[in-house]
Order: C-alpha cells, then sequence, then structure tokens
C-alpha cells in the first residue's frame, strides 16, 4: 500500500510544482509568437489579348491596308499569348470574278496576311493558308456593302 501512496503523493506533487512555478514566477513568461503573415498578394491578373480578327482587302488586290496592318498586329499578339496554338489563314473573294480567278486572288490574300503576320515577328511555322475564293461567303448579299464583307482573309485558331 505504501508504493500506492508514494506513487499517487508523486503524481500530484509534480503537477503541482509545475502550477506554482507558472503562476510565481516573477519575470514575465515570454510564449513563442508565429511570425506575422505577409499581406498576401493581388491575384495576378491575366493580360487581355484581343481575339484573331479578319482583316479586309479592296476589290480586286490582294494588298494589306494601313487598317489590314494594325488588326495583324493585334492577331501576331494574340498568337505571343496562345504559344501552343496555330492559326489557318482563310482568304476569300466576292462572287466577282471566276472561280479559278477568285481562288488565286483568295490565295494571294492569305498568303499576303500571312507574309504581314511574319514580318512583325508571329512564327510562320504556326501559320498555313487556304483559299476559298468566292466559295464562302460571309454575306450572302449581292451589293457593294457584302462584297467588301466578303474581301477578307479570316482567322481561325487551329
Amino acid at each position: 500500500m505504501t508504493s500506492i501512496k508514494k506513487i499517487t503523493s508523486r503524481a500530484l506533487f509534480v503537477p503541482a510544482v509545475l502550477l506554482l512555478g507558472a503562476c510565481c514566477c516573477s519575470k514575465p513568461v515570454k510564449t513563442a509568437t508565429p511570425p506575422p503573415t505577409p499581406p498576401s498578394a493581388p491575384p495576378a491578373q491575366p493580360i487581355a489579348v484581343q481575339p484573331l480578327g479578319d482583316i479586309f482587302f479592296d476589290f480586286d488586290r490582294s494588298n494589306l491596308t494601313p487598317e489590314a496592318e494594325a488588326q495583324l498586329k493585334t492577331n501576331a499578339a494574340w498568337m505571343v499569348a496562345n504559344s501552343a496554338k496555330s492559326v489557318v489563314i482563310e482568304g476569300h473573294c466576292d462572287e466577282r470574278g471566276t472561280s479559278e480567278y477568285n481562288m488565286a486572288l483568295g490565295e494571294r490574300r492569305a498568303e499576303s496576311a500571312k507574309g504581314g503576320m511574319a514580318s512583325i515577328g508571329a512564327n510562320p511555322e504556326r501559320m498555313s493558308t487556304v483559299s476559298y475564293g468566292e466559295e464562302k461567303p460571309f454575306d450572302p448579299g449581292h451589293d457593294e456593302a457584302a462584297w467588301a464583307k466578303n474581301r477578307r482573309a479570316h482567322f481561325v485558331e487551329k
């Protein structure tokens, strides 16, 4: 029985000493404070890049206008922002002229757009061209307003 009393008295004595030691300290007890958390950085904003846009041509022409060159810069920026994607440049014409002539003109327009993109730094290996001539009009009308919309190079992401 005496061994049980000794164990019990020791079991009570140790916590009591610890409690008294903590309460009777003359020095303030320092506790570890967690390091301050740095202010969270605002979430990174994605860079807004305009989508691919068409360029338009004058009647019976495949040369780039200043408006077309401005759109090509936007399209080139899209290609930089989307480096894993490639682009198909479709050449289109209005309904005037023979089918054979319009297929050749559509090809010249697509190649002109590709060359313009390459000249401002877009990777030509990520661009391909195709001509649809007059076969896929954007506007089915038969007037100058419709024809102007159909004389274009259309950019499609691949």
